[in-house]
């Protein structure tokens, strides 16, 4: 299990009035500070879930490998989530850094001490699980229903709010991630996803600062990119200017 940030209204340093000594964060912050190399495994699924771990700095990937030899990625990590709280013996995933990456670790049962004897953080952690279900909830929702433009459309969003402050609109965007990755954890071949990425740019939504630096995304259109991504119903006024065509799918494209 990670524990994530993924929804503001929930996250436990914003929204939660608890004292600022009985926190997480705090509670790892008397750990070592280690660094991860870009593509550093940080566990393997089926180890042991010894320690518990909090993101510092970077981004990292959550994956497994299925009995065809696919790997899926389930969810990317940012700074403030946590990863490695078990209710087995083992990890059910691997995680790996995709950028450089700095990361605190307790032991799992010192983590679960902590946690069992302080109320505040026994809600925290509550908190960040709900998050982990929402967002399962709307990757299910994603794979299931979305077309290939709505899946990449919503995945840059969801990216967009991970990285800026709440309620800011960010002009560009860094998308550390490399298309396979995206690939990945979008259900889609990486052909399908650098279609896309085309598509996108041809429709003016967004577009490349620098066409050699492709995972620096301009954001030309932020009420469009947020239409096609088939989230939010209150884009009247941009469905009364288009004819776009949404298409539906299931599995890889």
């Amino acid at each position: 299990m990670f524990l994530t940030d993924y929804i503001g209204a929930l996250d436990t340093r914003n929204s939660m009035n608890v004292n600022e000594g009985n926190c997480l964060h705090t509670l790892f912050a008397k750990q070592p500070a280690e660094h991860l190399s870009a593509s550093q495994s940080l566990f393997f699924e089926g180890d042991d879930a010894n320690h518990v771990y909090e993101v510092l700095d970077g981004v990292l990937r959550v994956f497994r490998i299925v009995s065809d030899g696919r790997r899926v990625i389930t969810a990317f990590l940012y700074p403030g989530d946590f990863i490695g709280f078990s209710l087995r013996e083992t990890y059910l995933y691997s995680a790996e850094a995709v950028t450089p990456a700095t990361i605190r670790r307790m032991p799992r049962r010192q983590f679960e001490t902590a946690v069992a004897a302080d109320e505040d953080l026994r809600a925290q952690v509550f908190a960040k699980t709900c998050c982990e279900m929402a967002a399962t909830q709307e990757q299910m929702v994603l794979l299931a229903c979305k077309s290939a433009e709505e899946r990449l459309c919503s995945f840059i969003r969801r990216h967009m709010q991970r990285v800026t402050m709440s309620g800011e609109r960010a002009a560009t965007v860094d998308l550390p991630m490399s298309r396979q990755d995206v690939a990945d954890h979008l259900g889609l071949t990486i052909e399908t996803v650098s279609r896309t990425f085309t598509k996108l740019i041809n429709k003016n939504v967004i577009s490349l600062d620098n066409p050699a630096a492709r995972h620096l995304l301009r954001i030309e259109k932020h009420g469009m990119l947020e239409f096609l991504a088939g989230d939010n119903d209150d884009c009247a006024e941009i469905r009364q200017q288009g004819g776009l065509v949404m298409y539906g799918g299931r599995g890889r494209h």
